[in-house]
């Protein structure tokens, strides 16, 4: 008897689960994906100015790399 009615709780149990989460329940719905703020064109420009720099520096005069 007591296996008989441990079948039913856990059909009971599964049946349950199995219908909690249905087709047409609601869901939220996805954000949208975000924008990026440059473009791919632009990060590779910034990159490459910040590596001139590095490279040339502006702005020093030879006068006083000489000194």
């Amino acid at each position: 008897m007591l296996a008989l009615s441990a079948m039913v709780m856990a059909d009971n149990a599964t049946r349950h689960h199995v219908h909690s989460a249905r087709p047409k329940a609601r869901t939220q719905p996805e954000r949208p994906p975000r924008r990026r703020r440059t473009t791919m064109r632009e990060l590779t420009a910034t990159a490459l100015h910040r590596l001139a720099h590095r490279l040339e520096p502006h702005g020093v005069s030879p006068e006083a790399t000489t000194s």
